[in-house]
């Protein structure tokens, strides 16, 4: 069987502790989860659509642009990466609009555990899917802020004891804290914290936790450039953040290749 689709970031939920996959392609949705053990195929078919505007362009800009849009969407500017740079509260932004719905409502700092504890912001309407993204195995929300920008504020408080990125490798290769006690970092991440923003600070001591839907950890691993390879191919074992794990160790961030027109092929 082969399908064509059009790369996105796949969306998620988690059933009975696991995380569910889905990908969308021309002719509905794929529930990824029913894939794994099985070998598959995907092939770059020398298009990429703009997720913005939906126009070709021969080069994608941050997941899945084009460069025009790139420079212009909202979604695309310094804040999304930075949020303490976030100046909607001001009444600054490239969409007011869009600002309204994405930074002037309710964000949460958080901590979350894979190789290590990272701090990190997001919105409310996006837990737990923005951890699952992130391939962390257990997260706790730490403070709520009515805005992006306070957040921001925050995280970048954090950033003296906790990282802020996601070691990659480590966690495709599930070399992860076994029992991370994030009560504890919560109540030290308060010392870091000064003036008016500790009043942001929740009492919520829930610890989230999920499974990922993956036969086995590959030892060794290489990420492959779909653009370059053109295909990837093998029994799939696993999706963890947004990578599909192969039996050989190849991996591919799906999300890296948002536009990208490509066909599916079950072997």
């Amino acid at each position: 069987m082969e399908i064509s689709i059009t790369l996105l970031k796949m969306s998620t939920n988690i059933l009975d502790g696991i995380v569910q996959y889905y990908l969308m392609h021309d002719a509905g949705e794929l529930h990824m989860n029913k894939v794994i053990g099985n070998p598959i195929r995907i092939e770059f078919k020398n298009k990429i659509l703009c997720i913005g505007c939906g126009k070709q362009t021969k080069k994608s800009f941050n997941q899945g642009y084009c460069y025009s849009c790139f420079l212009t969407l909202p979604q695309n500017d310094t804040c999304v990466y930075k949020p303490e740079l976030c100046r909607a509260h001001l009444g600054i932004s490239r969409d007011m609009k869009w600002s309204e719905n994405h930074c002037l409502i309710n964000h949460y700092v958080y901590l979350a555990a894979s190789s290590e504890i990272k701090v990190g912001v997001t919105r409310h309407t996006q837990i737990p899917n923005r951890w699952i993204d992130q391939g962390a195995s257990s997260a706790i929300v730490i403070a709520q802020t009515p805005n992006r920008y306070l957040s921001g504020l925050i995280e970048v408080a954090l950033k003296v004891q906790f990282t802020d990125k996601t070691n990659w490798q480590a966690m495709l290769k599930n070399k992860i804290m076994l029992n991370p006690d994030l009560n504890k970092a919560k109540q030290e991440s308060q010392n870091l914290v000064s003036g008016s923003l500790i009043e942001y600070f929740t009492e919520e001591s829930e610890i989230y936790t999920w499974q990922y839907p993956v036969l086995s950890y590959p030892d060794k691993i290489k990420s492959v450039d779909l653009e370059k390879a053109q295909y990837i191919e093998g029994k799939l074992i696993g999706i963890k953040g947004q990578y599909w794990i192969f039996e050989s160790g190849n991996v591919i961030n799906i999300r890296k290749y948002g536009g990208y027109r490509a066909s599916l092929i079950f072997c």
